[in-house]
């Protein structure tokens, strides 16, 4: 997303909230295909579109 790298944890985390945000009826925020119904094929869409409204907040590690 937009030159950063999400680990695939973060990855699986943002999508799966926006997913969970999607089947409680928030609103879709990008176009997609007719045929794309389940929330977790429209959450990736949104993510391979740069289009979720999220960010990671990452801890920087004590040495």
């Amino acid at each position: 997303m937009s030159g950063r790298k999400y680990s695939k944890y973060e990855k699986a985390r943002i999508v799966g909230a926006r997913a969970l945000q999607i089947s409680l009826g928030a609103p879709i925020i990008i176009e997609i295909p007719k045929d794309v119904i389940d929330p977790l094929r429209i959450a990736l869409v949104e993510y391979e579109n740069e289009a979720i409204p999220m960010t990671v907040k990452k801890r920087s590690r004590a040495k």
